[in-house]
């Protein structure tokens, strides 16, 4: 046996050394291989808890892609070790993706569009958003689907790429919104009064943003009625609450003044043609 294993050794020693030194490698390169993910993956989360550069849903999806090229890496590397032509295996596995992204174009696109979306940020959830026919609430922004819900409690899924390849109005980002409330008086009532009228509503208004201040004008010569605007803004959390109550004061002080709110009317003169 001792016979055996001398000339086993003698004759294949070298082979063994090298497969056990290749062994020992492709042990350190998993190992890396873990540890590099791992600290990309701590790297990743405390820059976006420090500087909050990515929407929370991309945190996970960040680590997961990160894994996956660290982990592929290192599969080459260790494939190389071994004699493995790696430039074949890549040159294979770039046509192989080229086949698989022609076939998959329109869920890739819309991989994509949640990509930029989750980056670019136009919309968090929470937001109550504008884009083409589609308007609702954010309720959550995937890579394929992002899921809203309408003022009406309807539940809307709509793909990401229809969202990025449309203009998006956000009536939640900048924390604020004007509100133009319109209101007509009589041609035969005094404007000044009617000032005065809108400008009591103001000062019994405390949610209204003191910058920019409120302003009132006449904002049109209308044909059965003088049209004045109180022009204000408001938090966006305040904006609906606050609309509701001065339409309300608006009436209560225009009445109060004496002013007249007429209604549509016209004219009517008839001749008499012998």
């Amino acid at each position: 046996m001792g016979d055996f294993v001398g000339t086993f050794w003698k004759n294949h020693s070298g082979m063994i050394l090298g497969v056990g030194y290749n062994g020992l490698l492709v042990i350190i390169v998993v190992f890396a291989s873990h540890f590099i993910a791992k600290a990309l993956h701590g790297w990743i989360n405390k820059t976006n808890e420090r500087f909050e550069q990515f929407d929370e849903t991309l945190v996970p999806i960040l680590c997961t892609a990160t894994s996956l090229v660290v982990y592929a890496v290192g599969l080459i590397i260790i494939l190389d070790f071994f004699g493995v032509n790696t430039a074949s295996i890549i040159a294979l596995l770039g046509a192989a993706g080229l086949a698989i992204a022609l076939a998959l174009k329109d869920t890739l696109s819309n991989i994509a569009a949640g990509v930029m979306l989750l980056v670019l940020r136009p919309f968090r959830s929470g937001h109550f958003i504008e884009c083409g026919s589609i308007i609702g609430t954010i309720k959550q922004v995937g890579l394929f689907t992002t899921i809203l819900e309408t003022p009406d409690g309807l539940y809307i899924s709509s793909p990401n790429s229809s969202l990025w390849g449309s203009p998006i109005k956000n009536f939640t980002k900048n924390g604020k919104r004007r509100m133009d409330l319109i209101v007509g008086i009589a041609y035969s009532d005094s404007i000044d009064k009617g000032f005065d009228a809108l400008q009591s509503v103001i000062q019994s208004e405390p949610r209204f943003m003191d910058d920019p201040a409120p302003k009132i004008m006449v904002q049109a010569m209308a044909d059965s009625s003088v049209n004045l605007q109180l022009r204000a803004w408001a938090r966006v959390e305040n904006y609906w609450d606050i609309y509701w109550d001065a339409n309300k004061k608006i009436k209560e002080q225009i009445e109060a003044a004496g002013l007249t709110i007429p209604f549509p009317q016209r004219d009517v003169h008839l001749f008499n043609e012998k």
